[in-house]
């Protein structure tokens, strides 16, 4: 097992592919975090001018604030952190079995479940890499530029998001696999697993507004049109949470903003009504993204169990 994550590992680290998306990463992570340094300059200007309050965790933004002309860096992760998933997983087992090295790999003294595991493994810490060397770097880059000081509380923070990031891009790898298992060929794979991506990123929220929207219509007045209101808005949101960029978009929200309670606008009145505006601790955000962290952690089991099933059962021929 050993033996075979460290080749895997090798293979993907030595790459072509896994090189240009990290360079490409890493422009988008300069753009972003320029961009947010520019956008804070400017907020920090209005608030000595007594225009805006002080905000605290300030840092923090650095993520998740966009720029002029570009996205912040969570948004850039959320949106195309999947393809980096896809890129590394969907030619794991069929382009071996196009190359003829499955077979001689399967005739070696090994279990054959050491080799898709071995893939998953080696892929999640290439993933791992990515996302720390990125985020060490950004967090490095920002205190330079703006000469901040980190708490304990925001380094807490910033690890947490930074490994809910290789969370969320393993998701889309175990995807790709399950894909790879199941398709001839790679570009099948590929295209299945983009396909998927394009469809629960860009798509799968119109398609929710319009079946809330049929089942709790919200047009008119009066209690009946509040109460349709709120189921209405309950359903999408408990629709939306089976596309995981949606998750990882709440996970993002609730974690690196301290001053966000809650993503359920509904529950945040409820529970809100009187009480004192204050911020987060790092264990209560936790808590509100526990269930959020479990549906990824699940689905990424899912995918993979799917995955090394197939594999398990399908023949390798000589």
């Amino acid at each position: 097992m050993r033996v075979l994550y460290k080749k895997e590992l090798s293979d993907h680290l030595d790459s072509t592919r896994y090189q240009i998306l990290f360079v490409l990463l890493a422009c988008i992570m300069i753009f972003a975090v320029n961009g947010a340094i520019s956008t804070l300059s400017q907020a920090a200007q209005q608030t000595s001018d007594g225009q805006t309050a002080v905000s605290e965790f300030l840092f923090l933004q650095l993520f998740t604030t966009s720029g002029s002309n570009v996205y912040s860096f969570s948004t850039f992760i959320g949106f195309l952190g999947p393809i980096v998933g896809i890129m590394l997983g969907f030619d794991a087992i069929n382009e071996e079995v196009a190359q003829g090295t499955l077979n001689r790999l399967a005739a070696q003294p090994i279990y054959r479940d050491t080799i898709i595991n071995a893939k998953f493994l080696a892929g999640l810490t290439a993933v791992a890499i990515m996302i720390f060397t990125l985020g060490g770097v950004m967090t490095g880059y920002g205190l330079i530029r703006t000469g901040l000081v980190l708490t304990g509380e925001e380094v807490a923070r910033i690890v947490m998001y930074l490994l809910m990031c290789t969370l969320y891009i393993s998701l889309w790898m175990a995807l790709a696999e399950l894909f790879s298992v199941t398709s001839r060929y790679a570009a099948t794979s590929a295209l299945a697993s983009i396909a998927i991506w394009l469809f629960l990123t860009m798509f799968w929220s119109t398609i929710v507004s319009g079946i809330a929207g049929s089942i709790y219509p919200v047009n008119g007045g009066g209690y009946q049109a509040q109460l349709n209101a709120i189921s209405n808005y309950s359903l999408q949101t408990g629709l939306n949470r089976v596309s995981p960029y949606y998750v990882f978009s709440e996970i993002t929200t609730i974690l690196m903003n301290p001053n966000v309670h809650s993503t359920n606008v509904v529950s945040l009145l409820t529970s809100q009504e009187g009480a004192v505006a204050s911020y987060l601790s790092f264990g209560q955000s936790l808590l509100q993204i526990w269930p959020h962290i479990v549906l990824m952690i699940a689905e990424t089991v899912i995918f993979f169990a799917a995955a090394y099933i197939t594999f398990m059962k399908r023949e390798i021929r000589a």
